[in-house]
C-alpha cells in the first residue's frame, strides 16, 4: 500500500469514528431532554404522549388524595386542570395551593409522575410555571371581557 493510500485511510477512519462519537452524543442529548408543559398545554395536546417531560403549575385546594403511599391531586394553570398520580414519598413543602413540578409521563389523560418537585419557599416558582400562569390569567381575562361585551 502507498504511503498516500494509507492517508487517506487513516483520514478516512478519523472522519468515521468523529461522526459515530457525534451520533452517539446528539443521541444520548436527545433521549435527556426533559421539556415542561402547563395544564392548558396538556389539555389542548401540546405535551407528548410517551416521552417524559414536566408538568408545572399550583395544587388544586382539595384535590390531595392518599392512599398508602400513592397520592392523586390536580394541577392547574388557573385555567385547566390535570390530574396527576404519584407513587412515593412527596416532599414536606408539598401542600394544597402551592407551586409544584411533576416529571413524568401521560397515560390516559392522567400525568404519572416519577418525581414530584414542591417550591422552596413563598417567593419561589419556576419560571415556566409563573410564564404559564401568566398566560392562562391573561387567556381568562380576554374571554371575561368577550363575555361582557357579548352581553
Amino acid at each position: 500500500m502507498k504511503t498516500r493510500h494509507k492517508r487517506l485511510a487513516i483520514a478516512a477512519g478519523v472522519v468515521l469514528v468523529i461522526a459515530a462519537a457525534a451520533t452517539l452524543i446528539l443521541n444520548a442529548f436527545q433521549s435527556n431532554l426533559v421539556f415542561f408543559f402547563s395544564p392548558t398545554q396538556i389539555t389542548t395536546k401540546e405535551a407528548p404522549v410517551n416521552r417524559t417531560f414536566r408538568l408545572g403549575g399550583l395544587v388544586v385546594a382539595g384535590s390531595v388524595k392518599r392512599t398508602g403511599v400513592a397520592v392523586d391531586f390536580q394541577v392547574t394553570d388557573t385555567a385547566q386542570s390535570v390530574p396527576v398520580h404519584f407513587e412515593g414519598i412527596l416532599p414536606d413543602l408539598f401542600k394544597e395551593g402551592k407551586g409544584v413540578v411533576a416529571q413524568g409521563k401521560l397515560q390516559d389523560g392522567v400525568f404519572v409522575a416519577k418525581e414530584v418537585l414542591a417550591k422552596h419557599d413563598e417567593n419561589y416558582m419556576p419560571p415556566e410555571a409563573a410564564e404559564a400562569l401568566k398566560n392562562a390569567a391573561k387567556s381568562n381575562e380576554k374571554t371575561s371581557a368577550s363575555l361582557v361585551v357579548s352581553k
